[in-house]
């Protein structure tokens, strides 16, 4: 007969594997509030400026798929973490190894190039919910979701809400590169020519009156709002400012 401390033992017990089952997931990813449970130091994340023409490589030309520009030289681009270092430091990498801090740091997967103006004064450490790319929005929470899935990292409620707004109207996650090179009239017709959703998917998610275009009250209305160009929405959008974004 077991006795009362035993009970307790298999009361325990049963309690964390209730709790292990009910752990909250998104695509894969642990949902969980962001935690520092060490000091954040930039020096813990070496990267060497060697990796940058793997992620040339990677694109396939010195672009930078934030903004749809092409550069001449790489001189004029930063290598861009697309998870920020102290986002995956909050996210569970604070308790990892300094080998795999510096594995994370360097690992193409999570590489891009952006400009200094983007990457330092636009982008820096923000996550998917505080600021998502205009150009190739798709590609980047999706390759958000593949590197907290490769290091085991969790994200947020909000963030994984920001995401899926996103990834609800994406056709594809693949990025779309630019042809560089072209004039201005034959560069925006090729942007036109990106293969996106059909319009009348577009039109069918959105245009709840079913007059043709996509109102801020119909964005709002479906969590979509704001707009960026990339987004399906926006050619059935009015860009009043011409910034790129409409609803902000």
């Amino acid at each position: 007969m077991r006795n009362a401390g035993t009970w307790i033992v298999l009361i325990a017990a049963l309690t964390i594997q209730t709790k292990a089952v009910a752990q909250e997931t998104y695509r894969g990813v642990r949902v969980e509030p962001e935690f520092r449970c060490a000091p954040y130091d930039r020096e813990d994340y070496p990267y060497p400026q060697s990796v940058e023409p793997q992620v040339i490589a990677g694109i396939g030309k010195i672009y930078g798929p934030y903004t749809g520009q092409c550069f001449a030289t790489a001189r004029e681009t930063d290598i861009e973490h697309i998870v920020p270092l102290s986002e995956a430091h909050d996210s569970g990498l604070c308790s990892a190894s300094a080998a795999t801090k510096a594995r994370f740091a360097r690992d193409v997967l999570n590489l891009t190039l952006a400009s200094p103006r983007v990457n330092r004064y636009e982008k820096g450490a923000k996550d998917a919910a505080e600021w998502q790319p205009r150009r190739n929005a798709c590609w980047f929470v999706n390759r958000t979701l593949e590197v907290r899935r490769k290091y085991g990292l969790s994200i947020d409620r909000r963030e994984a809400a920001a995401v899926e707004r996103t990834l609800a109207a994406c056709a594809s996650t693949e990025m779309v590169v630019l042809a560089c090179g072209l004039p201005a009239e034959t560069r925006n017709t090729a942007e036109r020519l990106v293969p996106r959703e059909n319009a009348s998917d577009a039109l069918e998610r959105w245009d709840t009156n079913g007059n043709g275009q996509i109102t801020c009250a119909e964005a709002r209305r479906h969590g979509i709002a704001p707009v960026p160009r990339d987004h399906p929405a926006y050619r059935f959008m009015r860009d009043a400012d011409g910034d790129g974004v409409v609803c902000e």
